[in-house]
This record gives C-alpha cells, sequence and structure tokens, in this order.
C-alpha cells in the first residue's frame, strides 16, 4: 500500500518536514556546529580534500592512526538542499576512538543541483575513495557506506549501484557495509510536501532515485536503523524498505534506537554506549 494512500497532504507535510516539531532545531545546528568544531582541534583531521571540481566536491577525513581500519563513508541530512559537513565532524568521534577512519562528504545542494545528479556526485566521491585510499592511509578494501535522512536515502542508492559500469577498474563490491539512518526510500510522498519546492521532483525523477523501487548490487550486510521516536512516514520508509529489499535477498537487518527522534538518532549515534553505535561498529567491523 502506498504511502499516500493513507495520509493527507497536510498529514505528509507533518510527518515529512521534521524540523517543524523541534523547537530548538536551530540552537541543536549551533550545537552540532561547536562539538564538531572542538573536536577537529583535538584529531587528526584531513579537511576539504577535494574529491572533484566543483565547489563542494569535499570531504573531511579524520585518522585513527591505522591504514588498515575500517572505513566509515559518511553523509549528512538535510533533504538534499541544507546541511554542510562541518556540522557533523562530531560524529566521527566514538568510531575514531575505536579504531576506524571516519571521511564525511559534501554534495551538491538542491536547487542548484537534482535529486539525479546528486546520487551521481556521491557515486562519484565514493569512487575516488577507493581509487585514492592509499595515498591517505585509507584502506580501499573496508569502506562501508553510512548517512541520515538525505543522507541514508544517498547510502541506499549506493548500495544499489553497479560500480563495475562506472570504470573498468571497480569492482561490484566497493562497499562492503550499509548503515543508512532515518533514511528515505520511497521519494514520492515527498512530491506531496513542500521539500519538493527546491527538489523539483516528478514523477519519472522520484521513480528513478528511490532505493525501494530499485534492487541491491552487493551482498554486503545492511543495517537500516532509525529513530524509535520518528514519525510514522519515517516508520514505513525504513520498515517497507526492509520488507523490500529482503525480498531481493539482500542480508539486511533493522534497528530503532529507544527512545529519540529523528536529530536525537544522530546525536545517539556519536555516543559509544548507545545501542544504535554498537549496532553500527558491529556493521562496520
Amino acid at each position: 500500500m502506498s504511502s499516500i494512500e493513507t495520509e493527507s497532504e497536510a498529514e505528509l507535510e507533518r510527518e515529512y518536514d521534521v524540523r517543524k516539531l523541534r523547537a530548538d532545531f536551530d540552537d541543536l545546528i549551533v550545537a552540532w556546529s561547536e562539538r564538531s568544531s572542538a573536536y577537529r582541534a583535538l584529531v587528526e583531521c584531513r579537511p576539504d580534500v577535494s574529491y572533484g571540481n566543483g565547489p563542494r566536491d569535499r570531504l573531511d577525513i579524520f585518522l585513527c592512526g591505522q591504514s588498515d581500519a575500517p572505513v566509515l563513508f559518511y553523509l549528512h541530512g538535510g533533504y538534499w538542499q541544507r546541511g554542510d559537513k562541518s556540522i557533523y565532524s562530531f560524529v566521527a568521534a566514538p568510531f575514531v576512538d575505536r579504531g576506524a577512519n571516519v571521511v564525511i562528504a559534501n554534495y551538491d545542494l538542491c536547487p542548484s543541483g537534482t535529486i539525479g545528479s546528486i546520487t551521481s556526485q556521491v557515486r562519484a566521491a565514493v569512487v575516488w575513495l577507493w581509487r585514492n585510499a592509499d595515498r591517505n592511509g585509507l584502506s580501499r578494501d573496508r569502506i562501508s557506506v553510512s548517512g541520515h535522512s538525505a543522507g541514508g536515502h544517498l547510502t541506499a542508492m549506493c548500495l544499489a549501484t553497479d560500480w563495475t559500469a562506472l570504470g573498468d577498474d571497480l569492482p561490484i563490491d566497493i562497499v562492503k557495509s550499509g548503515i543508512p539512518i532515518s533514511g528515505l526510500y520511497d521519494l514520492d510522498p515527498l512530491r506531496q510536501t513542500s521539500i519538493n519546492d527546491a527538489m523539483g521532483m516528478d514523477e519519472a525523477s522520484a521513480q528513478d532515485c528511490s532505493p525501494m523501487l530499485l534492487k541491491p548490487v552487493t551482498d554486503a550486510p545492511i543495517l537500516a536503523t532509525l529513530g524509535g521516536r520518528e514519525t510514522r512516514q519515517f516508520h514505513w520508509q525504513t520498515d517497507r524498505f526492509v520488507e523490500t529489499w529482503k525480498t531481493h535477498g539482500a542480508p539486511i537487518e533493522q534497528y530503532a534506537e529507544p527512545g529519540v527522534d529523528h536529530f536525537d538518532v544522530v546525536n545517539r549515534l556519536a555516543e559509544s554506549d548507545s545501542g544504535i553505535f554498537q549496532a553500527a561498529w558491529n556493521c562496520l567491523s
């Protein structure tokens, strides 16, 4: 059953425009930015490494000191139209402390970019990372992809990518595991909301970039996560995604962090004693 068939446009707007459910949203972004700035001053970080020619083709590399460590490639949220990697450096902290290298990437934002072009850009970033891992002190054989919200969608699109079609040198299994967090897997409901004003999706583009309608091109383990107190629509997105990809034979599991909403799930990910961090670490390592 389609999500749109069960919700009015007003309900979809409320369920997906989750910023409006947090009166402290602006303060939260400021707090994340301050935490991230402080963390970058404490850790070995290579900021603003170029993976392409565009102004937002940049990534930050956080090093744990072990070149053969797992690599977590992380994509921020913001409905493909807001956000910056500099806000999310703090997410790297528990992973680096545990012994992983972390790469946090920027990508173009709508309306300058489209869902399709952003997806291609992220794929190009993963390819660049694989091809340039050694010179950056990383293992190209241990790359996992994760991301929150829009980043969760882009994570799933990476898992549905035939990397061999992007280069003769590329293996099918570039991505060793996928950890989408509070992802958006069927984009059609968003066309009924103001979120689409900047994105400009029509039915065809929404379908082309909906992981729910694609198949995994990998046998890598997948952990689809979200906050236990997310809206009905976000639970629907994850539930249906997991159910659908299981029918395609994907080794996919699901985890909901108890008691947290769409934003506090990111806070919990950055805490080494949380359930979602441990679940992500087990999938990553």
